[in-house]
């Protein structure tokens, strides 16, 4: 059977079901399907993003996805320095993505539908069925990061059912006090309810390589350090890149006749990896454009974002070229000891002129002559 649409979004993930989201609440006219490989959309995944990340003009489009929220703030724990701060913080989780597009999209969610073939009017679909489309867009990931100079964020969660209160209140988004192995590891906490802890152990490492099961005993032994003796209920894993260089004409080359979103349009934190700001931030901006030329849009939109970036990018040289592996710590606790606002700004992308400039001023914890051998032999 052969379909038809006007807006074909290929990828069921974050990126794809928030643009999917924004035209369905914003236009509803335009028909569209919303693709997924998988048997869900969402896949095994947690978004998080602090209060200021996201506009309060967006945030109707985010918050009804929120699983967990802590209005209480969340937590640092460094070697010599704890802090808590009193942003609100925010959770997504899959299964809480995937039954709000169910709701709201119906039959214009596909899933186990796999994409063999595409172009910018055309979906062909591993079942056989052939999708006639006035727009493709694909939001399936990350591109050809090979175009790309990257380290790595990548990370491995646990989320543990205590027979015991587990006694955290808030978020700690770093606890920094763990063995350092593999680059910069710290551990990741969100108290789903009084017993049940969702425990990440994330490094930002110079490989993508991931040894789930050493990861997997470090989580363990982590849990029963605190006393926390339960079952693990739910595993996610994950590698996100760090991008500190490379050549966007590369990643996306302009004669590329699909639009893109998400990670594979780059689209993402450069520092961090964070992907959820600018995925709503996109969706919203695209259900404003016209459906013609949209590849040509979403590329210029892309590129004016990656200009955007190069402060991010900037300090990833310094994280990854000019700070010794198991002491990358020191740049977060002294970041963390920075304006809470700040901070907030960082995350959220949005760093003026001053906080450049403050985080950047003072004795910096990397080796001077390493730091200026970094700036001085930029990567592309």
């Amino acid at each position: 059977m052969d379909l038809e649409c006007d807006l074909a979004i290929i990828g069921g993930g974050l990126s794809g079901g928030l643009i999917a989201l924004a035209f369905a609440a914003l236009r509803p006219e335009v028909r569209l399907l919303l693709i997924e490989q998988g048997e869900e959309p969402g896949g095994n995944h947690i978004w998080s993003f602090f209060d200021g990340d996201v506009a309060e003009a967006h945030r109707w489009l985010v918050d009804p996805l929120v699983a967990h929220r802590w209005p209480q703030g969340h937590a640092v724990h460094f070697p010599g320095h704890s802090r808590r701060l009193g942003t609100p913080y925010n959770s997504v989780t899959a299964v809480h993505f995937a039954v709000s597009l169910r709701c709201k999209l119906g039959e214009r969610l596909l899933t186990n539908a796999r994409v063999t073939d595409m172009s910018s009017s055309h979906v062909q679909l591993a079942d056989g069925r052939h999708i006639a489309a006035a727009a493709v867009i694909d939001a399936r990931g990350a591109g050809d990061l090979g175009a790309l100079r990257c380290g790595w964020q990548k990370f491995v969660g646990h989320s543990v059912r205590c027979a015991e209160p587990h006694g955290m209140d808030r978020p700690v988004i770093m606890d920094a006090t763990v063995d350092q192995i593999d680059g910069y590891r710290f551990v990741y906490l969100l108290p789903w309810d009084d017993r049940t802890i969702f425990i990440e152990d994330t490094y930002y490492s110079d490989s993508p390589d991931l040894d789930v099961a050493a990861i997997g005993r470090r989580i363990a032994a982590y849990a029963e350090e605190r006393g926390w003796r339960g079952s693990v209920v739910h595993r996610e894993q994950g590698v996100l890149p760090v991008v500190h260089g490379g050549d966007f004409d590369r990643y996306w080359p302009e004669h590329d006749s699909v639009a893109r979103a998400g990670v594979k349009a780059g689209l993402f934190q450069p520092m961090t990896g964070y992907s959820l700001p600018d995925a709503a931030r996109f969706a919203l901006w695209l259900a404003d454009q016209p459906l013609d030329g949209l590849a040509s849009a979403t590329r210029a939109y892309a590129k004016a974002q990656w200009r955007k970036g190069g402060y991010y990018r900037m300090l990833g040289r310094m994280l990854f070229g000019a700070a010794v592996p198991d002491q990358r710590w020191r740049i977060f606790e002294r970041f963390y000891r920075l304006d809470p606002f700040l901070i907030q700004r960082f995350y959220a992308g949005r760093s003026t002129a001053a906080d450049r400039l403050r985080i950047l001023c003072g004795k910096p914890p990397v080796p001077i002559r390493s730091a200026m051998r970094t700036l001085w032999n930029p990567p592309a």
